[in-house]
């Protein structure tokens, strides 16, 4: 443990003051041309958010390092004060924690999409035009049904949320180091998965023998007829929040990858359901039981994903919307921000740094005009990593004592 980790965690006093930390996923963007030059930020009305910003503190966090762009992983941990460069997680394994997949030492979990291919195997849609998640759950079952096992390896298969699915790999010698099958684009055909090491070419044997025969049990159903595997991970072992920070933390999250990242740090569960007005009343209904609540908030990445500039300026507009839900429970620190940056322009994660506003009695605040990238740039908190949040919080909180004499 590196030594400023080790400080906070020395530092930390209990109390009874409540932290609600709410990410909006992706919500950091960068200007539209063909919106007047503004992100989705400054586009949408968002009176809530405003005068929360006159009474707040702002800045602007970076997730990993300068110039790296973060999965989504990376992104989380560390606002949840984890170094996401000392603590990497699969992808594969966030997704099988995230849906109660019971993951034991030495199996191997991956992060699936269900794609579209041509007749010679070439990839035409990476996410087999987002299935619905029913269409999902058949697909398995003819998975389920056809591959139980391959040489000794049990295959254990769960249908997620649209065209996601995850499958574990149960059995002996199984390793993480290998690559992934996903070619990140349309128009190639899936990668060969290939061993990093050489205790891990058997599980790259297992995986690609599963990948062909998937495709064969599934090449005539349409859209629905290849899959992408991705983040293969296997369990890992982390310092839970309650024990690093003296928290009682929860998540109220929907979809499986943010549930399962929590609950490798140690977060009780809850589901969101499917709008920010779900999620908040979920957190109106619970705050007495928790000191600490990660509200997940999925849209803002999705439609910036899609270039879908509207789509994300009306999930940010539905997000202030039920703000008033949230703020009528007064918790003691509430803070608002992304895990990374999804510009609209670019219909991916970015390296962008990402907006952040944080609102308490002792915030000392900035009286900013707008929660907007540019009045964020300006603001007190500055330009931070990701991974000292879990301070700013804290301190806010009270939660922290006074450093030497």
């Amino acid at each position: 443990m590196c030594k400023e980790n080790s400080l906070v965690e020395k530092l930390v006093q209990s109390n009874n003051s409540s932290i609600v930390l709410l990410i909006m996923d992706g919500v950091g963007d960068i200007p539209s041309e063909e919106y007047g030059g503004k992100t989705p930020l400054e586009y949408a009305m968002t009176p809530n958010l405003d005068k929360l910003s006159k009474e707040s503190v702002l800045g602007r966090h970076i997730p990993v390092l300068p110039g790296i762009t973060p999965g989504s992983g990376p992104g989380h941990l560390g606002v949840f004060g984890y170094d996401p460069i000392e603590y990497e997680i699969g992808r594969g394994i966030l997704e099988a924690a995230g849906m109660d997949m019971e993951i034991n030492e030495g199996d191997i979990a991956a992060r699936c999409n269900f794609a579209t291919a041509d007749e010679y195997g070439v990839i035409t849609d990476r996410r087999a035009g987002r299935i619905s998640t029913e269409k999902c759950e058949e697909v398995c079952n003819i998975l389920r049904q056809n591959i139980k096992e391959i040489n000794n390896v049990e295959i254990v298969i769960k249908a997620g949320i649209q065209h996601r699915f995850v499958v574990v790999f149960k059995g002996e010698n199984l390793f993480e180091g290998v690559t992934d099958s996903d070619p990140l684009m349309e128009g190639k055909e899936p990668l060969k998965v290939r061993a990093l090491t050489n205790d891990a070419v058997f599980t790259a044997e297992i995986i690609n023998e599963f990948f062909d025969r998937a495709r064969k049990v599934i090449k005539d159903l349409q859209p629905a007829n290849s899959i992408l595997m991705r983040g293969f991970s296997a369990k890992p072992v982390i310092s839970p929040m309650n024990k690093r920070f003296e928290l009682n933390p929860v998540c109220i999250a929907h979809y499986p990858m943010y549930r399962g990242l929590s609950r490798l740090v140690g977060m009780s569960v809850l589901d969101a359901g499917n709008s920010p007005e779900d999620a908040f009343n979920v957190y109106k209904e619970n705050c007495s039981l928790y000191d600490y609540a990660f509200i997940h908030i999925k849209y803002t990445d999705s439609y910036g994903e899609d270039g879908n500039f509207e789509g994300k300026v009306k999930t940010i507009e539905s997000v202030d919307k039920a703000l008033p839900i949230l703020l009528a429970k007064k918790p003691d620190v509430l803070c608002i921000t992304g895990d990374h940056s999804t510009p609209v322009p670019m219909k991916s994660h970015s390296w962008h740094p990402v907006p952040v506003l944080i609102n308490s009695k002792y915030c000392g605040y900035d009286d900013g005009v707008r929660f907007i990238e540019n009045e964020c740039n300006k603001g007190g908190l500055g330009m931070f990593q990701s991974k000292y949040l879990i301070n700013y919080l804290l301190a806010n909180a009270g939660k922290l004592s006074k450093y030497g004499a």
